[in-house]
Parts: structure tokens; sequence; C-alpha cells
């Protein structure tokens, strides 16, 4: 099991208000999460440290090697709506922080089972000679896509294409997704906020990643969301069931 994790700030913004953080559960169980926050000021990057931390140690604090497949979606769950609570406690209590927010992604695998939750537009990928998507968008333009409103390629330009229907910290109470499947040891798991999945697309990712060795797979990433115009902080997480993995 390997996990390598890289985050830019990008050539435009001024700060970098995502956040990536992995941990290695065991020898055959690893954890990921990537938040890219949002809010005034520093507000964003209050958010997204905030919810990156009261997860990952809820996932440390909670991890057992023998939980089952319903505790260990319960642990992604309850961190992903304690990080919830704990910023919206915040925003609400100081002035300068309302309204405050951040998108939230974490995978867990552990041997070739992967448990991912969501809140946002960060997504989780499965690569393995071809490229799923796992997570689903809580977007306007996503909303507006599955209604038939809008075509799959107007997405990418509509004027609400950066709005949120769902985030972490902007309301008292949050539902993440839940998605659980099997993935083979060659298979990798790619975390990334829309600084590179909303500037390319899925085949594009799949193109830079062929043939990457492991370590190199989050550069390239964003290098790849530079060359295709990102103007947004980038992050890059990938999970390998292998020591080394070229897909």
């Amino acid at each position: 099991m390997q996990i390598i994790a890289e985050s830019s700030k990008g050539n435009v913004r001024s700060e970098n208000q995502d956040r990536v953080n992995t941990i290695e559960l065991g020898p055959s169980a690893a954890f990921a999460v990537v938040c890219d926050g949002m809010g005034g000021e520093n507000a964003g990057s209050f958010a997204s440290e905030t919810a990156i931390s009261v997860i990952s140690k809820r996932i440390e604090s909670g991890y057992r090697p023998d939980s089952s497949s319903a505790a260990l979606k319960l642990l992604l769950m309850s961190a992903v709506r304690t990080a919830n609570a704990v910023v919206y406690d915040l925003s609400e209590t100081d002035p300068m922080k309302k309204g405050m927010g951040t998108t939230a992604v974490a995978v867990m695998r552990c041997k070739n089972v992967i448990y991912c939750v969501n809140v946002g537009d960060s997504r989780a990928y499965l690569i393995n000679g071809g490229i799923t998507q796992i997570t689903k968008d809580h977007s306007a333009v996503m909303q507006l896509y599955e209604s038939g409103k809008i075509t799959f390629e107007e997405m990418k330009t509509h004027p609400n294409r950066n709005y949120l229907t769902r985030a972490v910290g902007v309301a008292e109470h949050v539902s993440p997704d839940y998605f659980e499947l099997n993935a083979d040891s060659g298979s990798i798991v790619l975390l990334c906020s829309d600084g590179l999945c909303g500037v390319c697309s899925d085949e594009e990712i799949l193109s830079a990643v062929k043939g990457c060795p492991l370590a190199d797979i989050p550069k390239k990433l964003i290098d790849l969301a530079l060359e295709c115009g990102s103007r947004d902080n980038i992050t890059a997480a990938v999970i390998s069931g292998f020591d080394d993995t070229d897909i």
C-alpha cells in the first residue's frame, strides 16, 4: 500500500485553500482526504484546515484492523459530520468566518475494498486501465444536468458551475454520500480538488496517469491542470494497492 499527495496554490490565487492529508493505517490499509475551502479572507483556509484535522483525528482514533464494513462506513460518515459541526459552530461564533465551508472527499482503502465519502465537488476516481468517477458532485450544474436542462458539455461553462449544493460547515447538518466498491491490487484511487477535475477531462487525467510511476502522479496531474488553464488551487492524492505502480 502506498499513498502520495501534493497540493499547489496554482498560478492565480494568492493563497492555497486546499488541504490534503494521508494516513498509513497499517500494512494493508490507508486513508486520504482532500478538502477545498471556501470563504472570504482566510476563512476558506481555516475551514479546510479545521475539517481535515477533525476528520483525520477521528479516523486515526477510530480505525481498527478488524472493523466490519458497517463500522468503517459509520466511522467515515461520523468523521465528516463531526467536522461539519465543528466548522459550522466556529462560523457562527466568529463574524469574520460567517458562511465559510469546505468540500471533503475521503477514502479508506483496506486491502482491495474502497470506502469513500464526499461532500461538495472534490472527487474520487478509480483508475485501472480506464477511469471511473466514484463520487458525484454536489453542485448546481449537476442538478441541472440530471434534470435534463443542460448538456454534459454545457456543465463546463455554465455560469453557476462553481455553486455547491452541499458543503461541510455551511449548515448545521450535512449528509455525505457514501460509496463502497472492490478494486484489484493493481488499481489506484485518485482524490482531487476541482482545480484539476474542473478543467481536465477524465480522458486527459487517464492519459497523464498511464505509464507514470505512482510517486510522480500527483505532480504530473498538477502540471496537467496548469497546462489546461486552471485558475484555482490544485490538489491530488493517490492510493495504490501495491508499493509502486505504473498504470
